[in-house]
């Protein structure tokens, strides 16, 4: 691992391998207990109409992400209002108006970059003004994490409670909109459109099996993540693939060891 850190190129993406996996699993836990765990696919496809329409006109990629997660999340969040019961319609128009702005500017030939980067995740993709904007995302994102963690977490475990106490349920879906929209941005050069939602997702999911409370669960799940994100890195550099598809097949392989080594725990007990 020392040997690769002597390039520039994959010193900024361990920059970013790190920020994701903190940043990733605590949204991805927010979103599990929620069970809004496909919303961070929805807003992943929103993010690459936003990088094709930044690569458009010559913009910072990341930056063009976030704007783009972030308008689509406070238009899911208004689109709530007309589908109450139907809420996975909402991703599917996401998802729709999403795919139709990046396959229309892909296939036009008049992008100044290559999109099909960010389908996959690649590390040859980051650049210093992406570490500086993923840097700011991810201070923004933990310090209203941390602000608004105790308006978060009940909401997310009973909105219609958290109404009645008189939390101001709408402004905390739209900040938690805002968090998802960074969490994204930050996420989509090193996984890629394809795998973001697994690892957002199966982090949180690893943490929630050893059954411990909140805190831990979060400690766990950023632990998790890290460990997903170097080895998907490290096997990237040396194989030479995109590090998206080796931390999604890592975050599984945990995923799947823990399950199985709890069985078995179990068994002998």
């Amino acid at each position: 691992m020392l040997d690769m850190l002597q390039y520039r190129f994959m010193q900024r993406a361990l920059f970013v391998t790190i920020a994701m996996a903190v940043l990733a699993p605590i949204i991805g836990l927010f979103l599990v207990v929620r069970r809004q765990s496909m919303t961070g696919d929805a807003l992943g496809h929103a993010s690459l109409a936003g990088v094709t329409v930044a690569l458009l006109f010559g913009r910072s990629p990341v930056a063009g992400a976030f704007v783009a997660a972030a308008a689509a999340g406070l238009a899911a969040e208004w689109l709530r209002g007309s589908f109450r019961r139907y809420g996975d319609l909402i991703l599917t128009v996401i998802l729709a108006g999403s795919v139709g702005i990046a396959v229309t500017l892909m296939s036009s030939g008049l992008l100044e970059g290559n999109a099909e980067a960010f389908l996959f995740g690649s590390i040859l993709t980051v650049t210093p003004t992406d570490m500086w904007v993923i840097g700011l995302l991810t201070a923004g994102v933990i310090a209203l994490l941390l602000k608004f963690r105790h308006e978060l977490l009940y909401v997310a475990f009973d909105e219609e409670a958290a109404a009645l106490a008189r939390v101001p349920v709408k402004l905390v879906n739209r900040v938690f909109s805002l968090l998802v929209a960074a969490a994204v941005a930050v996420a989509i050069q090193m996984a890629g459109v394809l795998v973001l939602s697994s690892m957002i997702a199966i982090p949180a999911a690893t943490a929630l099996l050893f059954r411990t409370g909140f805190r831990r669960t979060l400690l766990i799940s950023i632990a998790v993540s890290l460990f997903d994100g170097l080895c998907g890195l490290v096997l990237s550099y040396e194989l030479g693939a995109a590090p998206g598809g080796f931390t999604a097949l890592t975050s599984v392989a945990v995923l799947l060891a823990v399950i199985l080594c709890r069985r078995l725990a179990r068994r002998a007990g």
